[in-house]
């Protein structure tokens, strides 16, 4: 089993940036695929990136895609999600998520995570 905690959210004005990072504790982080998922009340948990284990490959949802990057250090068991020039549209409770799948996985799939954080707000006004 694998503990997530996500830290970096937080309150921002549009055209901002903000870190997210996603620190793991339990088994070393290399062992997953990793993601980031956000919901805001009333709405779905949506994906919105994904990296596979070895860093080597990544998914984007469109609505981020050339803002947002996903990246991982294993070294340091730590995901982080940057994002850049964000939206009041990014507004959500942001959760990483580990999927033990496949080497070169980047799954879209809530059902293939096995693991979630606790989440992190980010709130982006106008």
């Amino acid at each position: 089993q694998v503990q997530l905690v996500e830290a970096g959210g937080g309150l921002v004005q549009a055209g901002a940036s903000l870190r997210l990072s996603c620190a793991a504790s339990g088994r070393t982080l290399s062992s997953y695929a990793m993601g980031w998922f956000r919901q805001t009340p009333g709405k779905e948990r949506e994906i919105v990136a994904a990296i596979s284990r070895s860093g080597g490959y990544t998914y984007y949802v469109d609505l981020v895609k050339g803002r947002f990057t996903i990246s991982r250090d294993n070294a340091k068991n730590t995901v982080y999600l940057q994002m850049n020039l964000l939206k009041p549209e990014d507004t959500a409770v942001y959760y990483c998520a580990a999927d033990s799948g496949s080497y070169y996985r980047t799954s879209r799939i809530i059902s293939d995570y096995d693991y979630w954080g606790q989440g992190t707000q980010v709130t982006v006004s106008s």
